[in-house]
């Protein structure tokens, strides 16, 4: 990655180029990639500026590449969550990565960015010409009383291939990789009937329970299966609660893959899970969820291998955060690649195009004679067409298409 300053920024489409076409196949991003041959066209994000905070790595480049080649003024939006070679890169190149402090500070002098491209919410104090595009559901809280348009890429279909297919992915090579499995080339065999215990039956617990499904763990599901009722009643589905973004179970497609699901009220049964287990994960989404007086003695004496998927720390404070992999962190984040492109990239996509939705809506509400900042505030669904647009291309175009067709087969979905 070394800077030649003749090409500080006039092409800095080519300066990603030149690191990301040695790695990667155009089939491991086909929606970036139709999106970034479009937008070289039309320019949507000419003249404005865009501030993007997914994680930093070298595959949430693809994104930032398509956006340029839409013409935003980019910035990038530093967290927790990055590379800090790609960070440096990044910086080395002239491309701003900001925390959100700096651009509160921005805004008191009468800077302010047009889009904001958040993940879990770390820029959600901010006041963006135009709107919000939020990518994860750890996020939607801090939008709850948002006064612009938030668009949230996770309650729609796109996001199920990363949290799916992707995560559950992407927790079996962080152990792999930690040597707590078959390693980097192995079939998976070493996790032949070990006992896997997942908390959350939601997009993310699911993905990881059906991937230890397919590598012969025997494996059990922690949820809330009254909460899992009443999401799935017809009279909560999403058109009719929009604002409450419901997370989504899929108890009864576990169930049908073999996987034991527990209510999570049931404290015996749940402790004796935790003690024979070999690997507890938890992916609710949810602080303190494993917080209770009841499951603490299970979970500070048990022998198993402790994990964590969510942004949030789901253990409690009386777990010590040594007793769990990557200090309560998200275990696949100790990965070069947290989440494999191929199972990313629609999201990234999705996340974009949802910011070019804003755009065309304040155009047109300027058209009218209207106050963009009016129109459609508060926390919104993906349009339905975006999304099978993307899904199409990634169907056709992708290496992991047939993937892509048998999960949409196998959970149901907002549209069914």
């Amino acid at each position: 990655m070394s800077k030649n300053p003749i090409f500080l920024f006039m092409d800095l489409q080519s300066i990603l180029s030149s690191v990301l076409d040695e790695v990667y196949e155009k089939n491991e991003y086909p929606a970036l990639a139709a999106l970034e041959a479009e937008w070289s066209e039309t320019r949507p994000f000419e003249g404005l500026r865009v501030l993007v905070a997914t994680p930093i790595y070298r595959n949430t480049m693809t994104q930032y590449r398509a956006l340029l080649a839409g013409g935003a003024s980019l910035l990038v939006g530093f967290s927790g969550m990055n590379d800090p070679d790609v960070v440096d890169f990044l910086k080395d190149w002239g491309i701003p990565v900001v925390i959100p402090a700096e651009m509160l500070e921005a805004e008191s002098r009468g800077e302010f960015v047009d889009l904001v491209l958040d993940c879990a919410g770390p820029f959600a104090a901010l006041h963006p010409k135009i709107g919000f595009v939020e990518l994860t559901r750890s996020g939607v809280q801090y939008y709850q009383n948002a006064k612009k348009p938030v668009f949230v890429a996770d309650s729609g279909i796109v996001k199920r291939i990363e949290t799916s297919l992707g995560t559950g992915d992407g927790y079996f090579r962080a152990l792999e990789k930690l040597g707590l499995g078959a390693g980097e080339n192995a079939s998976g065999a070493d996790f032949e009937g070990k006992k896997l215990l997942v908390f959350g039956s939601g997009k993310v617990g699911s993905g990881i329970a059906l991937q230890g499904v397919r590598r012969g763990c025997a494996v059990s599901v922690v949820t809330d299966l009254n909460r899992a009722s009443s999401e799935n009643a017809p009279e909560n589905a999403p058109e009719n609660a929009a604002n409450s973004m419901p997370a989504g179970d899929f108890s009864a497609v576990l169930e049908q893959n073999g996987v034991n699901v527990v209510d999570c009220h049931d404290y015996a049964t749940v402790s004796a899970l935790i003690e024979k287990a070999d690997f507890v994960v938890t992916a609710t989404g949810i602080k303190d969820a494993l917080a209770a007086p009841e499951l603490q003695k299970s979970l500070l004496s048990t022998s198993a291998v402790l994990a964590n998927m969510g942004v949030e720390d789901e253990y409690g404070e009386a777990v010590p955060v040594e007793k769990v992999l990557n200090a309560k962190g998200p275990l696949n984040f100790i990965l070069e690649e947290p989440t494999h492109l191929k199972y990313i990239e629609t999201s990234l996509a999705l996340h974009a195009a949802l910011a070019e939705r804003l755009v065309q809506e304040a155009a047109g509400s300027t058209q009218s004679g209207s106050d963009c900042a009016a129109i459609d505030e508060g926390l919104r669904f993906p349009p339905q067409e975006i999304e099978q647009r993307l899904l199409t291309i990634a169907i056709q175009n992708g290496v992991i298409g047939p993937e892509i067709c048998s999960m949409l087969g196998g959970i149901p979905t907002e549209m069914d």
